[in-house]
């Protein structure tokens, strides 16, 4: 990795101009070369972070043992030896070891979040499905590296290893490369144009020095001189620098970036496709509304003292086999969610467990889609029951109402399946809840779940965050098409996703199946207005980033579970969730948040803008600056004049002016606007044609001042001129680090909004006067004797080309 550091065309022309500055005897320069490059490779080793452990995360992922049957016997072996056509029971807390079909089923849930990316329960089934599903709908079959979170079940092997689908997912990863970032293809084609230019310079340079007669290795040693202060060899060090403080701040925003590269893509993200659970929800059932009486209402609104709300209280409280502990749900998130509704108006579930116990109950299950259980209330035996709506119905003959109870009639139950239909067309999860008088007895039969008085109805979901709606708004006013891409249903997705703006009239939502359907040229013309996907596998979420990126864009996706890893290598930017994050995640990803929130990547996006826009700024300072120098030298060169600056004052400019100041105006704080601009375009060359335009003018308006100093010291001496030309271009470049911050006036963004460019322009003028003013240096740095009217000269040339660029950056803001 650290040899890596030095394959760049720059540094290798640098090692080549100090190993001729090394056999021509110079040895300051030899050393100042030197240390530049070696202190940028240390950089860039220290920033990388460690090689990537993806596959690694997907092995440890594999259980140690199964229990499976052979023989006729049940034993347990290590997960390895596990080959399709096993026989494997699981349990309850037991690791799926491979892919396998379902043969006997005991109320089995599995929580399949690692591969689906949603985090409640999937119910299991042995039965037929004949038709083509998503893999979250695969009832009938249980995945590797999924865990039993309830029940039993013995299932067939199908799959192991590779053929499994985190085999896949595996195999994903395998084929998925790496790609440059906007500012490596940049700077790639930045450096060998540069290079070839310097070359040419140094050569003209070099051929015109022999044609005055100078001697061969002062010709050389002057063209190499000319070359290292031209090529601008802290730019390497200066983007690691740049992209490292902007790491800094993005990690006190939530936002820890693994890769350096990835601080500057994120300016030029355009699509962010994000998960949708977690990321742009809360990840929490909450409930919403309870339908009673044909009346909607809120949670708040329910008084135990209402005897019609008393009844659904009791029964969303009793039956219901989770806890609250310290404020945390334990149990299934659809259960706990009731019992934070009780504690929203002052219930506390353990006072009623406590004073009512359970006679008797019936769990749920994926077949009868119900759970009841039996308590005294009132001294009465009572079965209360919840469940899914379509099952319970039909089981119900009376309805409790504020007038009491009565037979239920048609309309009563198209009243209520017109108030379900409603709140699952907004995305809400709905139970139903009945209960009737029974024997009074320890025990309860399936034969019980019958002839129910029909209670009410209570719906939950996972609402969006409360930053998301802004987050999303901020994204499409900086020109970022938010997509949402989940594991979710289409319905409940896209009503989440018109809540917080990211589906709008006109945009379509398609499902993973759906998605498969379309021929590549489909999507072409359909991605731009598909906003949802839903119900998605590993392989659609490659293919989305892959469409997104033919179209010329720069993709952030986000993703908490193994099956988002092959995605997030893909994208530019991969985004990982630091809490529900699975580690494989992690790995494949390059930013990590540590809030799970879709605001953050936001704000990340805007730093990132800042990062690249520092960066170009910094590329300015160092280009124009050295722009200066070489129309000095070649203006001298041509006129045959003596030359304006000796070796050492070439090196000690790029010391000086190189470092510091070009490092300070990256830490340049972001504007307000950063986030009103499109996101630049990819393509796009730093080397633009308005760019190269500004550093000729800003270089050209510097040399120009310097080259009067330089004349006004030729009247006295040749080394006067020397002196005051050095002392002028470097107190021009020191000042023309202000006007490099921005592309506003000095003004508007603030003299003192930036420190760390104070601090460089004090830390700058200090060391040239230590060389101007100390005798004893004069004779190490080539220095002539000043008068007060040649440091008075010397002040107010160096200080007109900031006058004059903070002008035009006035008129132009006008």
């Amino acid at each position: 990795m650290f040899l890596s550091q030095f394959a760049d065309l720059l540094v290798i022309i640098l090692i080549a101009a100090a190993i001729i500055s090394m056999l021509s005897g110079n040895t300051e320069s030899t050393i100042v070369i030197f240390a530049v490059i070696i202190m940028n490779a240390i950089l860039g080793t220290v920033q990388h972070k460690k090689a990537e452990k993806s596959l690694d995360s997907l092995k440890s992922l594999s259980s140690p043992n199964a229990k499976v049957i052979r023989d006729g016997q049940k034993i347990e072996i290590p997960s390895r030896y596990v080959v399709p056509g096993d026989i494997v029971v699981l349990e309850t807390g037991d690791m799926v070891v491979a892919d396998g079909r379902i043969l006997e089923n005991f109320s089995l849930q599995v929580n399949e979040s690692s591969l689906t990316g949603e985090s409640t329960n999937v119910d299991k089934q042995d039965t037929d499905i004949t038709e083509e599903m998503p893999l979250a709908d695969r009832v009938n079959m249980v995945y590797s590296g999924s865990l039993v979170t309830y029940g039993r079940a013995t299932v067939v092997v199908t799959g192991t290893g590779m053929n499994t689908e985190i085999g896949k997912i595996a195999a994903l990863m395998n084929a998925t490369k790496e790609k440059k970032t906007p500012l490596q293809i940049s700077l790639d084609q930045f450096s060998s144009r540069l290079a070839m230019v310097i070359m040419i310079i140094s050569a003209v340079v070099f051929g015109l020095s022999l044609w005055r007669k100078m001697a061969v290795l002062d010709s050389l040693m002057f063209a190499v001189a000319l070359a290292v202060a031209a090529i601008p060899e802290a730019l390497g060090s200066i983007v690691t620098i740049v992209q490292a403080m902007g790491t800094q701040k993005m990690a006190k925003e939530n936002a820890i970036i693994k890769e350096l590269k990835a601080v500057e893509s994120l300016g030029s993200v355009s699509v962010i496709c994000s998960d949708k659970t977690g990321t742009l929800t809360q990840n929490k059932m909450t409930v919403q509304q309870v339908y009673i009486d044909g009346q909607t209402l809120n949670p708040d609104e329910l008084d135990l003292k209402n005897q019609l709300h008393r009844y659904i209280l009791y029964n969303a409280i009793l039956t219901n086999d989770s806890a609250l502990v310290d404020g945390k749900g334990i149990g299934d998130p659809t259960e706990y969610c009731l019992l934070e509704m009780a504690r929203s108006i002052d219930l506390n579930e353990e006072f009623f467990r406590a004073v009512m116990p359970r006679l008797a109950e019936i769990p749920f299950d994926s077949d009868r889609k119900l759970m009841s259980t039996k308590y005294m209330l009132h001294g009465e035996p009572v079965m209360m029951t919840k469940g899914a709506l379509d099952v319970l119905l039909d089981r119900t003959t009376r309805i409790r109402t504020s007038e009491g109870i009565r037979p239920i009639t048609e309309s009563d139950k198209e009243a209520i399946l017109a108030k379900n239909m409603e709140f699952s067309e907004n995305g809400l999860r709905v139970l139903a809840f009945a209960y009737r008088e029974t024997e009074a007895s320890y025990s309860l039969t399936l034969e019980d779940e019958n002839d129910y008085i029909f209670t009410g109805l209570i719906s939950m979901m996972d609402p969006p965050r409360e930053e998301s709606k802004a987050a999303v708004a901020d994204a499409k006013r900086a020109g970022i098409k938010p997509v949402m891409i989940t594991g979710d249903h289409k319905v409940t997705a896209t009503a989440i996703a018109k809540q917080i703006g990211i589906f709008e009239e006109g945009d379509i939502a398609v499902t993973g199946v759906e998605l498969d359907a379309m021929t590549d040229t489909e999507l072409d013309e359909k991605i731009s207005r598909i906003s949802v996907y839903a119900r998605v596998s590993p392989e659609n979420k490659i293919r989305i980033v892959n469409a997104w990126q033919k179209k010329g864009n720069i993709v952030a996706m986000t993703g908490d579970g193994v099956n988002d890893a092959p995605a997030l290598k893909k994208a530019d930017i991969g985004v990982a969730m630091g809490i529900t994050g699975t580690e494989v995640s992690k790995d494949a990803s390059a930013m990590i948040l540590t809030d799970d929130n879709f605001a953050t990547i936001i704000k990340a996006v805007a730093n990132g803008r800042n990062v690249y826009r520092n960066i170009k700024n910094s590329i300015k300072f160092l280009l124009s600056g050295n722009m200066a120098g070489i129309l000095s030298v070649l203006y001298t060169s041509i006129f045959a004049l003596p030359v304006p600056f000796a070796p050492v004052h070439l090196l000690f400019m790029n010391l000086l002016t190189d470092s510091l100041p070009a490092i300070a105006i990256g830490m340049e704080p972001p504007e307000d606007n950063l986030l009103s601009k499109k996101p630049r375009d990819p393509k796009e060359s730093i080397l633009n044609k308005s760019f190269m335009l500004e550093l000729l003018l800003q270089g050209g308006l510097i040399a120009v001042c310097t080259m009067i100093a330089f004349h006004m010291g030729l009247n006295t001496s040749p080394a006067l001129a020397s002196t005051m030309a050095f002392a002028t271009l470097t107190l021009a470049r020191l000042f023309h680090g202000f006007n490099c911050r921005s592309d506003s006036s000095i003004f508007k963004i603030g003299l003192l909004s930036n420190k760390s460019s104070i601090g460089a322009f004090v830390a700058g003028i200090a060391m040239l006067a230590l060389v101007i003013f100390v005798p004893f240096l004069w004779s190490l740095f080539e220095i002539a004797a000043l008068s007060s009217d040649n440091l008075l000269a010397i002040l107010g040339l160096a200080f007109a080309p900031t006058v004059v660029i903070q002008l035009v950056k006035i008129v132009k803001n006008r």
